[in-house]
């Protein structure tokens, strides 16, 4: 497609990250979110961490890590895994997304791995399966409300997947509120303020714990999407960020 084409590719590296950015939320550089995530980027890039993004006015970007380093509650050893993936509001539709895809299916392919895996939602936060199908890849394992591990492989070698004991986990968290969070994602910092602020006015007991590497993504996320979740009473209440009212509701629905 002669857009996709045309649109100046970044890679963003330890070297360049705090001038060029990381797509998200780079209107507010000097916000906490921003500041925890340029902060958590450069830790991962020594990790094989690759980012690439469009340069203005297109607007879109990909993130990608090999699996054994992967922020989702994933066993992916070997396989190149996609964090993120997305093309915002005009540059939809343009080859862009395909583009980006490309790019780490030939990163993978050079770097000699099994294939490539991302995890999809049809809810929130993480994008749809379809550009993924479009290209190949297949879902090997599911998880509800709307996941699915999406894999394009390269060779014979076993797929990634899930760790699906996400119940038993936010089981310890029996009492009160707890919110799971990292620093992947720099929307995560507000998500966290909005239930913090609310279960404070509402007198419920509420905490943080806080996911500082792609292991206790693993142990310790109650969720597939593993870098954010909330627990009430030792069951998953969201994965996803949720606006004051939209918690509210989901609150009264546990009672």
């Amino acid at each position: 497609m002669p857009t996709a084409k045309r649109a100046k590719l970044i890679e963003v590296t330890i070297d360049n990250v705090a001038e060029k950015g990381f797509f998200c939320y780079m209107s507010k550089p000097n916000a906490e979110g921003y500041q925890r995530k340029l902060n958590w980027l450069k830790a991962r890039f020594a990790e094989g961490m690759r980012l690439k993004m469009y340069e203005l006015p297109q607007r879109g970007f990909i993130e990608y890590i090999p699996g054994e380093y992967a922020w989702r509650t994933v066993e992916a050893k070997g396989y190149m895994f996609i964090h993120c993936l997305w093309i915002v509001g005009k540059s939809k539709g343009q080859g862009l997304g395909g583009r980006l895809l490309k790019a780490c299916i030939k990163d993978a392919r050079d770097a000699g791995m099994h294939g490539v895996a991302m995890l999809t939602s049809e809810g929130n936060w993480l994008a749809g399966k379809e550009l993924l199908l479009q290209h190949g890849f297949k879902s090997v394992a599911q998880a509800p409300p709307a996941f699915n591990l999406m894999v394009l492989p390269f060779g014979e070698a076993p797929p990634p997947k899930l760790l699906n004991n996400w119940e038993k986990k936010a089981e310890r968290f029996a009492h009160g509120l707890t919110v799971f969070r990292s620093d992947q994602c720099p929307y995560i910092d507000d998500a966290v303020k909005t239930v913090l602020d609310t279960t404070q006015r509402l007198g419920i007991k509420s905490r943080v714990v806080e996911i500082r590497t792609s292991d206790e993504v693993r142990n310790l996320s109650p969720s597939p999407f593993g870098v954010f979740s909330i627990v009430y009473d030792g069951k998953l209440l969201s994965y996803h960020y949720l606006l004051e009212k939209e918690l509210l509701k989901r609150l009264e629905e546990f009672h």
